[in-house]
């Protein structure tokens, strides 16, 4: 059996709908998706965290709660980035703990873990804490191409997450580059080589991720994840029902319910009636580019939105042609948050002010150590031009972290903000907005379908 992870209360609205859907519509989905028979609904983490409180005057740890009592029979998944938990940093271990504490306690089941060097030693605490908090770890791959990465290199990593004690293996192909020879071959390499259930995570983006799924489901796999079609394909993930008919009555059957499906099919037509002003045809298209890019599709829309914003989207192509090569300079980092935004944001710099003649500061603390160790070592004289006299960071990013949440209790409870201690964790993820949003001053975008 190939069970389904569906997608459309996270990723899928994240990839289409720029992450605004509301809460009240995700709670009038969440029954009907009750009742399809998924192995998960993933419906927390990645950027919903920050848009909730950002965009939509939206309190995170209130829709999961809620999420999970409208859901009671499907576990609730969230994607955590490892050590940078939903955030765009490293944070220190005792953050780490008491955040997924707190994400346990209001609900998540099932705890996606990545990091975006594959730098094993960046989800190890994450994965003790949820452990110990008594629910699912699934470690995570994020697949990318290039010279240092190889079946071999992804199986020992899948190894190092078996050793840390994750209940499965996920491979998360955010660009959805995998070929589906590739597909096959991973799939059926990791069962052999962990002994634990495998879940395929990919994006429609260059039109593959079907095929790939195929093959995954004829290797063995375990898991797919998938958008239902309404918000499905394009920059989200293989559409929910098309994948669920083309496995019913062979081994690989989901055991979904199909008419509880055609319902959930339904009611998404309506919610994508809604937030339609948000969709860019774009993001709907496929493009091959992202084969050789390998730029997910948030990434590819900030790269046009920034060009937009300095009157320079004539350089597109000049930037798109420059990622590889800052890519290649840094490691080669697998293109996903926030390796992506950095990678993306030093080679619009390069581009439109020469190259590195300004040099982005989470560019220099991807060089210098500071998210993990990259895939591929970085050159001594391109890190010297980049560092200066700064000494690099050698062994466990956050070992060189100090505790965050007494100094956060220190300067946060007394302003009143903090009246629950997930209070203190919206603080930690991001000061500025967690402030803004605390005190009220927050407020919530035009409804898009009002515009």
């Amino acid at each position: 059996m190939t069970k389904i992870t569906e997608t459309a209360l996270r990723d899928a609205h994240q990839s289409l709908f720029a992450t605004r859907m509301r809460t009240k519509d995700i709670l009038d989905a969440a029954p009907l998706l009750d009742q399809v028979g998924y192995a998960s609904l993933e419906a927390w983490g990645g950027a919903t965290f920050d848009a909730c409180l950002r965009f939509l005057a939206e309190d995170p740890w209130d829709r999961l709660r809620r999420v999970k009592a409208a859901a009671p029979k499907t576990p609730i998944q969230m994607l955590l980035r490892g050590q940078n938990l939903v955030g765009y940093r490293n944070y220190a271990d005792d953050v780490v703990e008491e955040f997924v504490r707190l994400a346990a306690a209001n609900g998540v089941d099932v705890f996606r873990i990545f990091d975006a060097l594959n730098d094993t030693r960046n989800m190890e605490c994450a994965v003790r804490a949820v452990k110990k908090a008594g629910k699912h770890a699934q470690g995570t791959i994020s697949y990318t191409t290039s010279p240092v990465h190889t079946t071999e290199s992804f199986i020992s990593a899948a190894r190092t997450l078996k050793d840390l004690d994750c209940d499965s293996i996920c491979i998360k192909d955010m660009s959805g580059i995998i070929m589906p020879r590739v597909a096959f071959d991973l799939v059926r390499a990791l069962k052999q080589a962990v002994g634990l259930p495998i879940s395929l995570h990919s994006h429609c983006t260059a039109g593959i991720a079907p095929l790939a799924y195929q093959a995954a489901i004829d290797a063995g796999v375990d898991l797919l994840d998938c958008a239902i079609s309404p918000i499905g394909g394009g920059t989200a993930q293989p559409h929910t029902e098309s994948i669920a008919y083309a496995i019913r009555g062979t081994p690989a059957d989901a055991g979904v319910d199909f008419e509880a499906l055609a319902r959930s099919t339904a009611f998404f037509r309506k919610i994508r009636e809604k937030y339609d002003t948000l969709i860019d045809p774009i993001s709907e298209r496929v493009d091959t580019r992202v084969l050789e890019y390998q730029l997910p599709g948030g990434m590819l829309s900030n790269l046009v939105s920034q060009l937009k914003d300095q009157n320079k989207l004539d350089r597109l192509e000049d930037v798109l042609a420059e990622v590889p090569r800052v890519r290649a300079d840094c490691g080669y980092p697998p293109l996903v948050t926030p390796t992506s935004q950095i990678v993306g944001v030093q080679a619009v710099f390069n581009v439109l002010l020469g190259r590195y003649k300004v040099i982005g500061n989470e560019t220099k603390n991807l060089i210098k150590g500071g998210y993990g160790r990259t895939p591929a070592p970085i050159d001594p004289e391109f890190r010297k031009k980049i560092l200066g006299d700064e000494q690099p960071i050698e062994g466990r990013a956050a070992d060189f972290l100090k505790p965050e949440l007494d100094k956060l209790r220190a300067e946060f409870e007394p302003t009143g903000l903090v009246k629950r201690p997930e209070d203190l964790l919206t603080l930690a993820m991001n000061p500025q907005v967690g402030k803004a949003y605390l005190s009220g001053q927050v407020k919530a975008e035009k409804e898009p379908w009002l515009k």
